[in-house]
């Protein structure tokens, strides 16, 4: 397929059947429902109470800004793409996009529930209606990111992560908030698999896991349990994770690894990149960290991030060619912070003075590159 415009960083809400058709039969009659919230709104709830966060800002595709609403939102009231993948492939068709990968939204319920077996069927679930039915419409051109259980044993983990791979997924999500840091040597097991499968792996900007208190930094605005200052915080949160894994040797041990952050921009690439080449030389000697190679290598290779309407990372993008190997363009749909249904005129702004073999990369070159879809 001659991608020109990939996504790599679109969203769903699950539809209203996955969990009563997809669980096991002992589970279903504990199966998560969409059921109605005390603000009218619809949301899903995994244990037969009214949901506490009903569909909002994570559904608001289509909706002009002064629309968007942080919950209340029913199922009648966004978008069939949010849960139907005929329907996600007619939003991107009319938005001239390619291809997406799909990255997941109630399910990620499944890393925090004390029931852990129960917890897993539900995630093993949502990962059989993602590949089996929602990207299944045309796999070429929805990429979905099943989920894999990072806290529940290395066996398990590494099951879940060669089931899904037989299914032909091409990438899988990881929680951003794991009980062990991913630097931990504890993974060295998954990053031999999934660079073997070979399997991108996934993180997403602070989604997934049991979020440590404090992170999300309240204000006075917050509603939903959304604020402006965390989604801002959000957008340098790959800096962490990608530091720790190259410092600890992890893509120099394992070079065909690809790693994502999703949704956190790039117009800090080249700063961080700077400061990792500095450290390393200033440090090395003292530090011993097991790393030969300048951090800096490892970017385009096997780091990625992907973007929006970020426009100082495309400017930077002009100036060096490391920061276009690594960026993949998205749009973020259905959430707030979508591009759709303007995302040709986000390009058209985006790249004046781009030349073309980056502005390919960027817009879909490197997608098909992380997610091996050519």
């Amino acid at each position: 397929m001659d991608y020109k415009v990939i996504s790599a960083d679109n969203h769903i809400i699950e539809a209203p059947h996955t969990f009563t058709t997809y669980l096991p039969k002992e589970y279903r009659d504990r199966a998560p429902r969409i059921l109605r919230g005390a603000d009218g709104g619809d949301g899903w709830s995994f244990d037969g109470k009214p949901p506490s966060k009903t569909f909002g800002l994570n559904a608001v595709a289509g909706r002009p800004f002064e629309d968007y609403k942080a919950s209340g939102l029913t199922v009648d009231e966004i978008l069939p793409g949010n849960y139907d993948g005929a329907a996600h492939l007619k939003d991107m068709d009319a938005d001239g996009v390619d291809a997406a990968t799909i990255y997941p939204m109630a399910s990620l319920t499944s890393y925090t529930l004390d029931d852990r077996p129960f917890a897993l069927a539900i995630l093993r679930a949502y990962n059989d209606w993602l590949l089996d039915e929602f990207c299944a419409v045309n796999p070429q051109r929805l990429i979905g990111l099943p989920l894999l259980p990072v806290d529940d044993g290395m066996d398990v983990l590494l099951a879940e992560l060669e089931r899904v791979a037989a299914k032909g997924a091409k990438g899988a999500f990881l929680p951003y908030w794991s009980e062990r840091p991913y630097y931990d040597s504890y993974y060295e097991p998954l990053w031999t698999a999934a660079e073997q499968a070979p399997l991108t792996l996934c993180i997403h900007r602070t989604m997934g896991g049991k979020e440590p208190a404090g992170q999300a930094t309240p204000r006075p605005e917050a509603a939903a349990g959304v604020n402006l200052a965390g989604i801002v915080q959000r957008f340098f949160t790959g800096v962490a994770p990608f530091s720790q894994l190259t410092f600890t040797g992890v893509f120099e041990r394992h070079p065909g690894l690809k790693f994502v952050d999703a949704e956190v921009n790039f117009g800090w690439l080249r700063f961080w990149a700077l400061m990792m080449d500095q450290e390393f030389e200033r440090q090395k000697h003292w530090a011993n960290p097991p790393l030969h190679t300048p951090p800096h290598e490892f970017i385009g290779k096997n780091l990625f991030v992907s973007v929006l309407d970020d426009f100082v990372g495309f400017e930077d993008a002009k100036r060096d060619p490391l920061v276009a190997s690594a960026a993949m363009f998205s749009i973020d749909y259905p959430h707030s912070g979508t591009l759709f249904p303007k995302t040709q005129q986000y390009i058209a702004e985006l790249t004046p003075g781009l030349d073309d073999d980056r502005k390919h990369a960027i817009l879909a070159g490197n997608a098909v590159r992380v997610f091996n879809l050519a």
